[in-house]
This record gives C-alpha cells, sequence and structure tokens, in this order.
C-alpha cells in the first residue's frame, strides 16, 4: 500500500535559495489572469521561502475592444501591446523587473533555460508549437503547465518534459490528451469583434476560475514544496472540480 507521501510529487531540490525563471505564453484570458496571480505568489514565495519569480511574457496581441471585460484592460489600452501593457503595470505596482516580448513564441522567445513554461493559447497548433521547442531545447524546461478553457468549462494541467517511456514523471498536457497532437484536426480561434460578443463565445469568470485554480497548485508546489494532483477539469455550469490524478509511482524529492 502506498503512504501519502508516495502519493505526492515533490519540487526539485534544485528551487531552492534562487529565483526561478518562468516564461508565460499568452496574456489573453487565461494568461492575463496567471500574470496577475504570478505577481502574489512572487510576493508570497518571497515571504514564505528562499524562491522568487523572474518571469518573461510572450504574446503577439494587442488589446482590443473584445478584451474589455473579461480581461484585465481598460479603454486606455486599446491598440496596445497586451504583454507590455501587463508588465509594465506589474513592475511599477511590485517592484519587479519582469521582461515583456511582443511577438509569437516560441520563435520570438524559446523555452530554453526555463525552470516553468506556463501556456495560455487558444489553439492546439500552439501547444505542439511549444511541445517541439521543448524538445528541441538544450536545457529542456522542469515543469510545463497549461491552461485551456471553453465557454464554461476549463483544465490546467503541470507536467514535466522527459523522455519517452519514463511513467513516475508527470504527464505534459500533449501526452495527458494526445487528440492535440492530430495536425488534421479543424482549430476555430477567430477573435471576437465585441465584448457581447466574446462574453457569448466566453463566460465572464471562466478564466479567473481556471487560474486560481491553478495558481493555487503552483502555490503549493513552490512554497509549500509538493502536489497531490496534476490539475483539474473544472465546470462552472454545475459547479463540480474533477482532479487529475498523478501517476502512480513518483519519485522522491531529490
Amino acid at each position: 500500500m502506498q503512504t501519502d507521501a508516495q502519493n505526492r510529487h515533490f519540487l526539485p531540490a534544485g528551487f531552492d535559495r534562487r529565483a526561478l525563471k518562468v516564461v508565460l505564453v499568452g496574456c489573453g484570458g487565461n494568461g492575463a489572469q496567471m500574470l496577475m496571480g504570478l505577481a502574489s505568489l512572487d510576493t508570497a514565495l518571497r515571504a514564505l521561502s528562499s524562491r522568487s519569480l523572474q518571469v518573461t511574457v510572450v504574446d503577439d496581441d494587442m488589446v482590443s475592444e473584445a478584451n474589455l471585460g473579461r480581461q484585465p484592460f481598460y479603454r486606455c489600452d486599446l491598440g496596445n501591446s497586451k504583454a507590455r501593457t501587463l508588465v509594465e503595470r506589474i513592475n511599477l505596482a511590485h517592484g519587479l523587473t519582469w521582461h515583456a516580448v511582443h511577438g509569437r513564441a516560441p520563435e520570438a522567445h524559446g523555452v530554453d533555460g526555463a525552470d516553468l513554461v506556463i501556456t495560455c493559447v487558444d489553439t492546439a497548433s500552439a501547444r505542439r508549437a511549444i511541445g517541439r521547442a521543448i524538445t528541441d531545447a538544450r536545457k529542456a524546461p522542469t515543469y510545463w503547465m497549461d491552461l485551456g478553457n471553453r465557454a464554461r468549462d476549463g483544465q490546467y494541467l503541470i507536467g514535466c518534459p522527459g523522455e519517452d517511456g519514463d511513467m513516475s514523471r508527470l504527464p505534459t498536457v500533449l501526452e495527458a490528451f494526445p487528440e492535440l497532437a492530430d495536425e488534421t484536426a479543424a482549430e476555430d480561434n477567430a477573435p471576437s469583434c465585441s465584448v457581447a460578443e466574446a462574453l457569448e463565445r466566453q463566460s465572464l469568470f471562466v478564466n479567473r476560475v481556471v487560474a486560481s485554480h491553478a495558481l493555487s497548485l503552483l502555490f503549493d508546489l513552490l512554497a509549500r514544496g509538493s502536489i497531490g494532483h496534476a490539475g483539474a477539469f473544472l465546470n462552472l455550469s454545475s459547479g463540480h472540480a474533477a482532479p487529475i490524478a498523478l501517476p502512480q509511482s513518483l519519485p522522491m524529492a531529490a
């Protein structure tokens, strides 16, 4: 019979006493909420541990009318880079030196050397591109967290990129959901033209709910040192949250 410790994933010892390099890909619906929460997580890590966050945000989108309301942008932000707008705001508010890249990952900014990659993207093709960049990296990220959602439900998952066949590590999003690897599947990433249309496509608070749960998992991992699940499926209509279990056999902390 497994003990409680064997049912948990532990943060590697190499994460102690340093700033953790985070690459956040996408700062739209889920990504903007994640970015705001990462600033709070950085404050908590500095108070509770020897860790902090150094975040690079990569997004090629501009703030549009449809983003107002559901995303943390204001009318004065219209036409500006999403990544630069939010990072400048966070740096001023928190005294940080986080970095914004207006462009598309991984072309504009790679993932090599990152400790944690967080993808908040709209399409399977974008996830596949990040997956290829992680595979090709000289120093692959230790963790890859992915967030996704539809109108009133969503999911988040944290995985550990590594060699195929290693069943002890946390599966990545492309391994847990192999249908995302299908390059022939049709994708719907058409932009909304108005706030009303955007709210028809996605519930007002679905991004906040998904991001809050994902941030809570990161807090447990980075501040407390371990997690008991790898993510969850969330449904706003029913109020249900179904956790995604860890692999049956996990290595102990290094």
